[in-house]
């Protein structure tokens, strides 16, 4: 009964054991279980990898991940990765299955176990590769395994063709001439509507040109003809208003002037009564109380002649306030005027300057394109990779099916073949300076 008992128990055991196998055999990363590289592959400094630890605990029955250990890491530039409780490991010429296997034996030394744990190596990123020479767009790529170098040419763009470039920079220096032209067009129209409002004219004179598009050039001065046109009326608002406001305040002191006149002759007409009723009071014909209402009667047309005196004053004080405003909205106008003239003849100058010196460079490029017909087919890439290996730095030829490694550098040359001629005529010749007086029409 016991007999059976043991063997009954040594058989769930076993099939414990197989079932964890397989668990922790498909937990393994396909890109590791299922394919190996064809010739092990050591791990490139600045690779980033995920370790995992995995421990069969007996007494339990069930595997344990040690994730205290595990986790990710970078390798360093000297070879070398950091591990807690089992410090720097030396990677040195180990590839992922000797490194994994080196990692289980040093735990199984460090902690005494009877077995050792179960490790698995994952490569998270590897270290860039760089493009430099005739390619279009040199710099840092993305590696992953199997990369190419001819696969590094297409990332970085394809050669780069020097007639191309140059043809464009010709095309660029075309379109930035024709775009300051335009804003020569622009700033000289501006300056002929400002010297028109300085001039006090009725319409703008602008100078004719025939080297640019007659349409656009319309378009321009349309628009400054609308901009003159409404300042001017803004003007013509702001001056009427002033103006009506003057004649107004004219008529108003006209009206309180007469309103005066009327009241010296009322004053006059009571200082009279009153001498007369004084005199027949002094005598005793007539009550002292016909007096006391002539005098306050002359007391109230007195006080209504220095109200109308006083807004008189006012009316002629708000007159000569409205006539200054009159003559400073003027003045205004002409100091705006005068001040936006000056900056735009400055921005005229630099525009100038900027296109003769872009049709330098433009005459400099069409006399390079005229001496690029010494220049024939080009001669196919050469390339050339430089790799670190074991702390060492080699470079070697390569071709288009060299397989790459992590971290490589890979140099491309596009050769040229000369034309028979001694020396290249890197003058500009008549067409080139044609064209680049025509660049900007």
């Amino acid at each position: 009964m016991n007999s059976s008992h043991r063997t009954l128990h040594l058989f769930f055991r076993a099939t414990a054991v197989i079932g964890a196998l397989v668990f922790l055999a498909g937990a393994v990363p396909p890109a590791l279980a299922d394919s190996a590289p064809p010739a092990p592959q050591t791990l490139a400094p600045q690779t980033k990898i995920r370790l995992t630890i995995v421990q069969w605990m007996q007494s339990r029955g069930q595997y344990e991940r040690w994730d205290a250990l595990g986790g990710e890491y970078t390798v360093s530039d000297d070879g070398t990765v950091l591990l807690p409780f089992l410090g720097t490991l030396s990677i040195g010429n180990l590839d992922n299955a000797d490194l994994t296997n080196e990692i289980a034996r040093r735990l199984q030394e460090k902690i005494g176990l009877v077995q050792a744990p179960a490790v698995t190596i994952e490569i998270l990123e590897y270290p860039p590769i760089y493009v430099v020479g005739d390619v279009t767009t040199p710099g840092q790529y993305s590696f992953r395994p199997g990369l190419t170098v001819l696969q590094s040419l297409a990332m970085s763009g394809g050669p780069r063709r020097a007639k191309e470039e140059q043809q464009t920079h010709s095309i660029q220096i075309v379109g930035e001439l024709r775009e300051i032209d335009h804003s020569i067009l622009r700033s000289t129209a501006r300056l002929a509507r400002l010297q028109a409002e300085m001039d006090e004219a009725d319409e703008i004179t602008f100078d004719q040109t025939t080297d640019v598009d007659q349409q656009f050039a319309a378009g321009i001065y349309n628009e400054e003809r609308v901009i003159f046109r409404a300042r001017a009326n803004a003007m013509d608002r702001q001056s009427r208003a002033f103006t009506e406001l003057r004649d107004l305040l004219i008529k108003e002191i006209s009206t309180l002037e007469e309103k005066l006149s009327g009241a010296d002759d009322n004053i006059k007409s009571v200082e009279d009564q009153l001498v007369s009723v004084k005199s027949l009071v002094q005598k005793g014909l007539t009550i002292s109380s016909r007096q006391m209402d002539l005098e306050r009667l002359l007391t109230t047309y007195r006080s209504d002649k220095l109200d109308l005196v006083t807004a008189v004053m006012r009316g002629r004080q708000a007159i000569s306030e409205t006539t200054r405003n009159l003559e400073g909205l003027y003045d205004a106008r002409r100091s705006e005027v005068a001040t936006e003239a000056q900056s735009e003849r400055a921005s005229l100058d630099q525009f100038k300057l900027k296109r003769e010196t872009l049709q330098k460079l433009l005459i400099a490029d069409l006399g390079s394109n005229d001496s690029v017909k010494s220049l024939t087919d080009d001669l196919p890439l050469t390339f050339s990779v430089t790799r670190r290996n074991a702390g060492q730095i080699n470079q070697f030829q390569a071709s288009e099916t060299t397989a790459l490694a992590p971290g490589d550098v890979v140099r491309v040359i596009q050769p040229h073949i000369l034309d028979n001629s001694p020396q290249a005529d890197t003058s500009p010749s008549f067409e080139s300076q044609t064209l680049a007086d025509r660049a900007g029409q």
